[in-house]
């Protein structure tokens, strides 16, 4: 056989995946990896004594806004690059955007507090289990997220497992606000992002192979 002819063959009725479904898919991972995230905050860590207290607060609304627009450039990433021939365009952008808003906050925070305080803004109370609890939270929604991308068609998997752990590491941090108790900017602006970028990490390193065609 030849090559044009097992290419035509093969190309018999593929049709490209609608953008809908790529969607729905996501929609379905994200859903299940926040509720296997919410099981395991509740079973471990348990929520925030004074939760209802904390939703009174502007800063607990602008720490989820925060982790909310990672999450939303995240999902925007891994649809793009499970399609073929798409590229990233603006995400990286929308990407920077949550991410200098909350560090101009935290240098705004930093300067106006003094001195004796300022390690006090950063490290907060629970600076060394911050980011690997958020890693943790955010192993449903990776598996749940992988699972939605190996069934498209990435063509560059290794940056699509960064993308895929990106918002796996966002629902995750999302679902830690209702634990944590840290209020702070540059607490947030630094360990909440290390949480996330963990299973960025990890994701650019298994796309390779798990997302292979």
């Amino acid at each position: 056989m030849k090559t044009d002819d097992l290419v035509t063959l093969l190309a018999t009725g593929a049709e490209a995946v609608a953008p809908a479904a790529a969607a729905r898919r996501y929609r379905i991972a994200i859903a299940w990896g926040a509720l296997g995230a919410l099981l395991l905050m509740l079973m471990l860590l348990g929520v925030r004594r004074d939760l209802g207290a904390a939703l009174l607060l502007p800063m607990f609304w602008v720490k989820l806004a925060f982790v909310a627009g990672i999450a939303a450039a995240g999902l925007a990433a891994v649809l793009r690059l499970s399609r073929p021939g798409r590229r990233l365009a603006w995400v990286p952008g929308a990407l920077a955007l949550p991410v200098t808003a909350m560090w101009l906050l935290a240098a705004f925070a930093l300067l106006r507090a003094d001195p004796v305080q300022r390690p006090e803004l950063f490290f907060g109370d629970t600076w060394t289990s911050c980011p690997l609890l958020v890693a943790m939270l955010s192993t449903p929604g990776f598996v749940a997220v992988l699972w939605a991308t190996r069934g498209l068609a990435p063509t560059r998997p290794a940056l699509a497992g960064a993308a895929a752990g990106l918002l796996s590491g966002a629902v995750g941090a999302l679902v830690y606000c209702l634990h944590c108790p840290e209020m702070a900017a540059p607490f947030i602006g630094f360990w909440y992002l290390l949480g996330m970028l963990i299973p960025t990490v990890v994701g650019a390193l298994l796309g390779p192979r798990l997302l292979r065609w």
